[in-house]
């Protein structure tokens, strides 16, 4: 075997040491084969099988788990390293959703949806130890029938289904909820009511690629669009329906806890090119329209904005909506009011819709700049805890009527390996023509060196995958495909602000701090990639309390993806060896001399009352 920290002395390796590495490994990797053909999980079952099928396992023989790097005298798999066990939290945490939690939302003022936004539990409040599944929890459908069906012991809430069970919304049928695609504002089904859109909107060119569901129930909206080629970010509260956001994710449809109240949308400015509220009870035309402009800052030039329900066509709805017809009226006045004073054209108003669009440019909306606040250009994308502001974000400057203001994007496919306007054009600091795609080939060889590691990352088994520092999205890039999507995140201390450039090339991401937890429910992700996440964050929060996060969210066998230096891995290692994880590292792809190293892991399965040691074995 070869010396540990000495790469000049690593001239050979056993036949019997290599075979122990690839049985070792083939066992690992048969795991996560086993589960990915199973259907639904089968918990630490599945290990009783691995080492019946270990043999002949295609597993690249030369994956080395010892540090070959300059001097470096610790090991990966160091059995001298302490290692804290971190305990089950109580069944009560089963659903728990720290900056959401409920008991805590109610001490804060009601005015604008404040306490619906997100407040994080201070230090001492933290939990740490590991969220639970639900007992009987199992793995969801593979897409497309996770679109429709969603096991009930995963999300065990009724509620909806008798709030909701005139609105076709989702039903309880023995062992599973059914979503039939139905909708408030969709009683003919979610195909009907974009086919509806579509009649106005370039829905089905690729002109429309990122889209917003503000308030968006249990996203069957979003879950529709997917035959379109169009990617969703959806968005509602924890409220008393329990559990949209949950569902929408358990049937495999990008979602997050959100509410437009006080604070901006943690996305950049002209991210959407259509935005939507199906009777979102958002009222829009409230604090002097802010609600919309907010909208506005998140719309692309020449994206299109969609309103279905209250107030629209009050004259003929106010008595079955059992509200006044004078405050309906009043209601779609001050929408249409502060639509104009935004620049936006009315396209369409039929029935119980209206769509606007927003122009290309502010050549069109120059009478109106005197009428409206202009909102700081520098502060368009400024957004992470900033207080919302009743102001118009200017548009990019143009040189003639017919530019689009920030730059015309390709339909998509095509969009997503272009060079983004925001970097063609300098907008974001530090990043070139050159770079862009330099990235984008990196990224694409280190894709294809997870594949061939791990057999699974695109076979459809992980469906929500999350990547907690997202650079400029090429990873999601190089994944994408109709089985999976990626919600991408730039972290609001990241060195370069890359969130808009994600958006242009038809991807979805968002805002976040690593230090707080993610806005989402337990078990909502089935891979989790990290770029460097430990060494960005280093010195600034515990990195305890973000593999903890990263358990929470993560469902049980889901996988993990690290890369970083092999100093950061190996502390992360030693954490996270604690949280019942199968954890293995190996070499950078261009060799063991490379310091980045990369740590796959996959979360055991346990629920409630699985009390047994978390060591890995």
């Amino acid at each position: 075997m070869a010396t540990k920290g000495n790469p000049g002395d690593n001239r050979s390796r056993s036949p019997l040491s290599s075979l122990f590495i690839v049985a070792g490994l083939c066992c690992f990797f048969y795991l996560l084969g086993v589960w990915q053909k199973s259907g639904f999980g089968k918990g630490d079952s599945i290990a009783l099988e691995i080492t019946k099928k270990a043999e002949d396992c295609g597993i690249l023989p030369n994956l080395e788990y010892e540090t070959h790097h300059g001097n470096q005298s610790s090991s990966f798999d160091d059995p001298n390293q302490e290692i804290k066990e971190i305990e089950p939290c109580a069944e009560q945490y089963v659903d728990y959703t720290p900056c959401h939690d409920q008991m805590r939302a109610m001490t804060f003022p009601r005015e604008n949806m404040n306490y619906r936004e997100r407040h994080c539990p201070p230090e001492e409040e933290k939990l740490h130890c590991l969220i639970p599944a639900p007992k009987g929890y199992v793995t969801p459908f593979p897409w497309p029938k996770s679109r429709d069906y969603v096991p009930f012991a995963n999300a065990p809430y009724k509620s909806l289904t008798i709030e909701k069970a005139v609105q076709n919304w989702v039903q309880y049928e023995g062992n599973v909820f059914r979503f039939p695609g139905g909708g408030t504002q969709f009683p003919n089904g979610a195909d009907a009511y974009i086919d509806q859109l579509a009649s106005v909107i370039p829905i089905d060119n690729g002109t429309v690629r990122t889209a917003l569901d503000t308030g968006c129930g249990v996203a069957s909206w979003g879950a529709y669009l997917f035959k379109k080629n169009v990617l969703t970010m959806s968005f509602a509260p924890r409220d008393s329906h329990e559990s949209q956001v949950q569902f929408a994710l358990e049937r495999g449809v990008p979602a997050v806890i959100g509410v437009l109240g006080t604070i901006k949308l943690p996305y950049p400015s002209r991210a959407f090119d259509m935005a939507h509220c199906s009777r979102c009870l958002i009222p829009w035309g409230a604090n002097d329209g802010q609600y919309m402009m907010e909208v506005d800052r998140v719309l692309r030039p020449g994206g299109y904005w969609v309103l279905s329900g209250p107030p629209i066509n009050w004259r003929n709805n106010y008595q079955a909506w059992q509200r006044p017809k004078e405050e309906l009226e009043e209601e779609q006045r001050k929408i249409e009011e502060i639509a104009e004073l935004l620049c936006w054209e009315k396209k369409h108003e039929k029935g119980e819709i209206a769509i606007w669009r927003k122009r290309v440019n502010n050549e069109y909306c120059r009478e109106r700049d005197s009428r409206v606040t202009l909102c700081e250009s520098s502060n368009a994308e400024n957004v992470w805890y900033k207080k919302m502001e009743a102001c118009v974000t200017p548009y990019p400057q143009t040189t003639n009527s017919d530019e689009v203001a920030g730059g015309e994007l390709k339909p998509f496919p095509q969009r997503l390996n272009t060079v983004p306007p925001r970097i063609a054009s300098g907008f974001v600091p530090g990043l070139s023509v050159e770079s862009f795609q330099e990235d984008n080939k990196l990224w694409k060889k280190h894709v294809n060196s997870y594949k061939r590691v791990n057999k699974i990352v695109d076979s459809g088994r992980y469906r929500n995958i999350l990547d907690m520092n997202a650079g400029l999205g090429s990873f999601a890039a190089a994944l994408e495909s109709p089985k999976l999507w990626v919600m991408n995140v730039v972290p609001n201390i990241a060195e370069q602000d890359t969130l808009g450039v994600i958006y242009e090339r038809g991807l979805i991401g968002i805002y976040h701090d690593w230090c707080e937890a993610f806005s989402t429910y337990p078990r909502t992700y089935d891979l989790i990639h990290g770029n460097g996440v430990f060494s960005l964050y280093k010195d600034k929060c515990n990195a305890e309390d973000i593999l903890l996060e990263m358990d929470r969210i993560l469902r049980p066998e889901g996988a993990v993806i690290l890369r970083d230096h092999v100093d950061v891995l190996t502390q992360v290692k030693r954490i996270a060896s604690g949280m019942r994880w199968n954890i293995k590292m190996v070499d950078h792809e261009d060799g063991p001399l490379i310091p980045e190293k990369v740590l796959f892991a996959v979360k055991k399965y346990w629920v409630v009352g699985d009390n047994k040691s978390t060591v890995s074995e």
